[in-house]
């Protein structure tokens, strides 16, 4: 993903807040992918761009498996 540029894009996309990776010191087999967006409609205009062809391709060459859980900020002042 860092080779190809394709974070370095992702980064770069209207709406991206952050889009950093974490490994866990004791399990080489994970990587945490933490992205934040501006809103729902940010990510989901990422969602539809060339760039999830790429990062498809790249999982599929790897052999990669992914879990996906959302977090949503409540809004701390009512």
């Amino acid at each position: 993903m860092v080779e190809s540029g394709l974070v370095e894009r992702i980064r770069k996309e209207e709406g991206n807040l952050k889009y950093e990776y974490f490994f866990p010191m004791d399990d080489e087999e994970t990587v945490l992918l933490i992205d934040r967006w501006e809103n729902e409609e940010a990510i989901e205009k990422h969602h539809k761009t060339e760039m999830m062809s790429e990062i498809a391709k790249l999982r599929d060459k790897y052999n990669l498996h992914m879990r996906v859980e959302q977090f949503v900020e409540k809004n701390k002042h009512k």
